[in-house]
């Protein structure tokens, strides 16, 4: 087994160019929100499967976000958010941005809450997690052709209505709330040698670097992103914010311009790798899941388990857990993928 040599958990010296300047989310407020999570969303399941791990050639287990309320992981985050909010500020409503997963968070945790929450959406959002956002009892309004588009349109909307926005990523609380899936990683297997974990904009990876190498600092972190969406790769590289022109993947929770700056202050000191996995990757990652385990995963819930088949070589022999974040994937998708790929 050959793997980056771990971080400790957050080193500071690391983040000196991030412009983040307020303050981290630690251990202790993720075992805070655990506490508040625990009262609406019981554990997500970590599972074991012989002929995934055969296939791979190391110990893998799979962590099933896709089994929450929400099809995904970020429920987590906006649950903690929501409960942390002071009533005169929920009184005035929730505004966010989303391609769909973050926005269902918001809605489910606003719901729970009594809480207006209005939620944009790029022009071609996907239709389930739209259909699940109007359930929920959420606001629509579409803007723009991508994530970053919709997410300016959000903010002048919450500055015109005083509604409370909502960052999909520079947010303590919705990280320490995230990061509560890891933290029931580590007290399930606390001998675990590597977690992967897909990312967008990166509060899932942040999560996994906090509450992972809080509880056991040896723990290598990698974070799986896609190649024709790698803002949060070439900043983490580059140790500069970047943003980018364009964003070309299909799996949309991966689909961000722009890093940030609350997940660079944690992840350029934190995390061990991050690795670029292509379309086909996750296509043929969630086309394998589905066949071995059954389990549905969208493209970007399937990113983690194409970055552990990627290096698989130097995993062998590890003891390894992948985060599956979401499961919102449409039947288009899955035919498409279906007659384009196929299983490892």
């Amino acid at each position: 087994m050959t793997l980056p040599a771990a971080t400790t958990n957050v080193d500071r010296a690391s983040t000196a160019g991030s412009p983040w300047h307020g303050p981290l989310p630690t251990l202790a407020d993720v075992y805070r929100a655990r506490s508040t999570i625990r009262s609406f969303l019981p554990p997500t399941p970590l599972l074991r499967n012989p002929a995934l791990s055969d296939r791979l050639g190391f110990d893998l287990m799979v962590k099933c976000e896709t089994l929450q309320p929400t099809g995904a992981f970020k429920v987590r985050g906006g649950l903690y958010l929501l409960s942390r909010l002071p009533e005169e500020t929920r009184r005035n409503g929730v505004v966010a941005a989303s391609t769909g997963n973050h926005g269902q968070s918001i809605a489910y945790a606003a719901g729970q809450f009594g809480v207006k929450a209005t939620v944009f959406l790029p022009q071609r959002a996907n239709p389930l997690k739209v259909a699940a956002m109007k359930r929920l009892g959420a606001e629509i309004i579409y803007a723009g052709h991508d994530f970053d588009a919709c997410f300016a349109e959000a903010q002048r909307y919450a500055e015109r209505t005083g509604g409370h926005f909502i960052h999909s990523a520079n947010e303590p609380d919705l990280i320490a709330g995230v990061a509560t899936h890891t933290l029931e990683i580590m007290e399930a297997e606390p001998d675990l040698d590597v977690v992967i974990v897909p990312v967008g904009g990166g509060s899932g990876l942040c999560g996994a670097c906090i509450a992972g190498k809080g509880i056991r600092p040896e723990l290598t972190v990698i974070g799986a992103q896609a190649t024709g969406a790698p803002a949060v790769h070439d900043s983490w590289k580059a140790r500069q914010l970047k943003s980018l022109d364009h964003a070309d993947t299909f799996a949309e929770g991966l689909a961000t311009r722009t890093a940030y700056s609350l997940p660079a202050a944690i992840l350029w000191g934190a995390v061990d790798d991050i690795v670029l996995v292509s379309d086909s990757e996750m296509k043929r990652a969630l086309l394998t899941l589905l066949e071995t385990m059954h389990l549905l995963a969208e493209g970007a819930g399937a990113a983690g388990l194409a970055a552990a088949y990627q290096r698989r070589a130097s995993l062998a022999g590890a003891k390894v857990a992948v985060i599956i974040t979401g499961g919102n994937l449409t039947m288009d998708a899955l035919q498409r993928a279906m007659s384009e790929e196929h299983a490892w």
